[in-house]
């Protein structure tokens, strides 16, 4: 029994089975993607790191201009296609619906889509 016990543990091995995506669907080719871009030898930390001689405020700065860019095109994607009637939840397929609380305003999970659309109300 201890054995079977270690053995649950080790490397390599998962609580969960590895997945296996039937080829030529959309899940294979995005699976094989992210396994490529994964195992491509990428060194993220480097890739994120400050370079030599330049000021870390301006560098910050850039990068985090850059990331309201990239998040408010796919917020604007989303929105055009995403409305009351055809997203009436905010969820992760049909097991998750995303929640929200802050312990302030939002002291219960709230559904984020009510939340989105109270402050939607707000605004007008």
């Amino acid at each position: 029994m201890a054995l079977n016990f270690i053995e649950f543990f080790q490397k390599g091995k998962t609580f969960r089975p590895k997945k296996k995506f039937e080829p030529g669907t959309l899940k294979h080719s995005l699976h094989k993607q992210a396994q490529a871009s994964l195992n491509s030898g990428l060194n993220l930390r480097l890739a994120v790191s400050l370079p030599p001689g330049e000021d870390f405020n301006d560098w910050l700065a850039v990068h985090v201009v850059d990331f309201f860019n990239r998040i408010n095109l796919i917020y604007g994607t989303v929105s055009d296609y995403c409305t009351e009637e055809s997203c009436p939840t905010m969820s992760g397929g049909q097991k998750f619906e995303y929640l929200w609380a802050d312990g302030h305003r939002y002291k219960k999970p709230t559904p984020l889509a009510e939340i989105g659309r109270a402050s939607c109300r707000e605004r007008v």
